[in-house]
């Protein structure tokens, strides 16, 4: 067997690999050496059908017994396939945990998809993709992954109960939806690139410019200019400060739909009815506040009933534990007005987090103004498939979600009051264009009860499912987008 163990550490030994894999190759690629050239003539040196390739960089990896003869059945009986990975065990301190891993399909191209530290390669097909992109300086493995799905099948080894072939040595990482703003700009832009690459080689590439339309309701006058949109299930103490962030704001011909999906017994409504005429918080020179009140938990729900009734020209987005700030709406709606191809609106936003004792808000620096500036003019709507979030608050034309068929009610695949928003973002970017805000005009509020952060490994994959189905729907309309214009 032909086995190439990728180092972070030239002073390890790997003396358990030859005594696991007896009368192989076996070649130590230190990662300080690492290019895509030197990967690519390693990986093209090799003869036979096979290559056990081992991402040692960071973690010890200790395999079954019985993990050669896996793998070697599992590409016999295999048609057509260009890698192999499998689910894996995690020994923390002697506690064993099993990592389940998620089925590729062609949605799969967030650049952290886990497909586990062990892969098997089929070298005719490594051979058909080599050599990888000079432009590549660090993320190679997610090139050398997205190309061999484009030339063969990527195989997933499932495991119920100890059945993985391999264990890694490490500490199992807290999950959190912000790591991704640690990593650096040029890291960003080389996996932006990676990934540009692969969608122009399935055709799902959408080129700068191409099939933007103007908005037809653009001129259009509206009662109001704006409808800000509050969902909301058990949440008394924050929704208080999310509507009178509305009714702050600098444009006040808005109005507050709050939906409150927990039924007549949710707590939430007490405190939203304090705006409403004859409650002590309402006050008849701000903008109105109005009530919706449904028992079934479904946000997609949620946000169309409000888009349904809505009087403004403009959808404005806002969660029930965070805020707009005073110019959020002034700044959205002076992106629509410069250009009638911009049919939704995408702002900046700071992370807050809320004291459990005090109550008080603060400002977490550690994280930084979250601006996505990976949305750019040229290709934003084709990096939007890379990664999992779009920015807020986000803002459309109140027609646009008619005219699409509103946002998914949990009928997508693994929709579980998740990505209605994702969805609706990518499907109005293929027809028209996407206006940015960079100003930070909204705080999303961290507390305990939050469910954007520090949320367990299961939730992720689940979350990460749906977003993934999506980006294979998205990839499918793009193709026949593509086609049809290319006759």
């Amino acid at each position: 067997m032909n086995i190439l163990v990728i180092s972070g550490d030239k002073s390890r030994k790997f003396d358990y690999y030859q005594k696991s894999f007896p009368e192989s190759r076996i070649d130590i690629l230190d990662q300080s050496e690492l290019s895509a050239k030197v990967l690519s003539d390693q990986l093209l040196s090799y003869s036979g059908d096979s290559l056990l390739m081992i991402d040692a960089r960071t973690e010890k990896i200790v395999f079954k017994q019985s993990a050669a003869e896996l793998f070697d059945l599992i590409a016999e009986t295999s048609e057509g396939w260009s890698l192999i990975y499998s689910d894996y065990e995690v020994n923390d301190k002697g506690v064993i945990n099993e990592e389940h891993l998620l089925d590729h399909h062609i949605g799969r191209v967030r650049d952290n998809t886990d497909y586990g530290k062990v892969w098997f390669l089929n070298l005719e097909r490594v051979k058909e993709i080599l050599p990888l992109a000079d432009t590549t300086q660090k993320h190679f493995l997610y090139e050398l992954r997205l190309r061999l799905s484009e030339a063969g099948e990527l195989v997933h080894i499932a495991n119920r109960y100890a059945g993985s072939p391999y264990v890694v040595y490490k500490a199992l990482n807290e999950q959190n939806v912000f790591d991704y703003l640690m990593a650096s700009k040029e890291s960003q832009l080389e996996l932006e690139q990676i990934l540009t690459d692969h969608l122009k080689r399935i055709d799902a590439y959408l080129a700068p410019g191409a099939f933007y339309n103007p908005v037809p309701y653009a001129s259009k006058e509206y009662e109001l200019t704006a409808s800000v949109i509050i969902p909301v299930n058990n949440r008394p103490v924050f929704i208080g400060s999310a509507i009178e962030s509305v009714l702050a704001q600098t444009v006040q011909d808005i109005e507050v739909i709050v939906v409150v999906n927990g039924g007549e017994d949710d707590p939430t409504i007490p405190a939203v009815r304090a705006y409403l005429p004859g409650g002590e918080k309402y006050n008849a020179d701000l903008p109105d506040v109005r009530l919706v009140i449904l028992d079934i938990n479904n946000i997609g729900l949620c946000l169309n009933i409000g888009l349904k009734q809505a009087r403004g020209k403009f959808y404005v987005q806002l969660d029930s534990d965070d805020q707009l700030t005073p110019d959020a709406v002034e700044k959205i709606t002076a992106v629509f007005k410069a250009d009638e191809t911009i049919a939704m609106v995408i702002g900046s936003y700071e992370v807050w987090e809320k004291d459990a004792n005090s109550g008080e808000l603060s400002r977490m620096e550690s994280i930084p103004v979250v601006t996505h500036a990976e949305w750019t003019e040229e290709n934003g709507r084709n990096n939007l498939l890379r990664i999992n979030g779009a920015g807020a608050p986000r803002s459309f034309y109140i027609e646009s979600a008619r005219d699409l068929g509103y946002l998914d009610m949990n009928t997508s695949a693994f929709a579980r009051n998740y990505g209605e928003d994702y969805h609706f973002v990518s499907r109005i970017s293929e027809h028209h264009r996407i206006g940015r805000v960079y100003d930070p005009i909204y705080k999303v509020i961290r507390h305990g009860g939050g469910t954007d952060h520090n949320i367990d490994r299961v939730t992720v994959d689940r979350n990460n499912n749906a977003k993934d189905e999506m980006r294979r729907e998205a990839i499918y309309r793009r193709q026949i987008i593509n086609e049809v214009a290319n006759g």
